[in-house]
């Protein structure tokens, strides 16, 4: 499993924000190239994204599922990258103070040969990927948190 956390300058309710828009997936996770579409229910349990992942011509289409929602604390995702595989990815969110969020970011192959082929070079890969994920996320979030400052002044 790789698991990454970082403390993002921004309140959970600015990250969860960034979390509950969908559209905004492939300004964040690493290898997501385009969000196709969004339930509008996301992210209620069950709910989906659909992304292009990876360079064109080789991009892959598919989408990601919603398992588990914890409205501001915990978001858990089954996420397909087929034909490579599947994996289970879940943010959870801590307060750190009133301005700041601790966010926990754990990704496991679940399916395919993600899987078949898991070891401690994927969990590098992952793990180098998602705490770039996790900056980007930091950068949506501060997005947030301005349009936040801004409507409430």
């Amino acid at each position: 499993m790789a698991k990454v956390e970082q403390v993002i300058p921004a309140s959970p309710e600015q990250v969860w924000a960034a979390l509950a828009d969908g559209w905004t997936y492939s300004d964040w996770v690493v290898g997501t190239v385009h969000i196709r579409d969004v339930d509008e229910n996301w992210p209620a349990p069950g709910s989906r994204l659909y992304h292009k992942a990876g360079p064109w011509p080789f991009s892959l289409h598919d989408g990601s599922r919603v398992l588990e929602c914890e409205p501001g604390r915990r978001l858990k995702l089954r996420v397909g990258i087929w034909p490579v595989g599947e994996a289970s990815v879940t943010m959870t969110l801590v307060p750190q103070g009133e301005t700041a969020t601790r966010i926990t970011f754990e990704e496991e192959p679940v399916a395919g040969p993600f899987k078949w082929a898991h070891n401690r070079l994927n969990d590098l890969v992952l793990h180098q990927r998602n705490r770039e994920s996790l900056r980007r996320l930091s950068d949506v979030a501060a997005r947030q948190k301005a349009i936040h400052q801004k409507t409430h002044q």
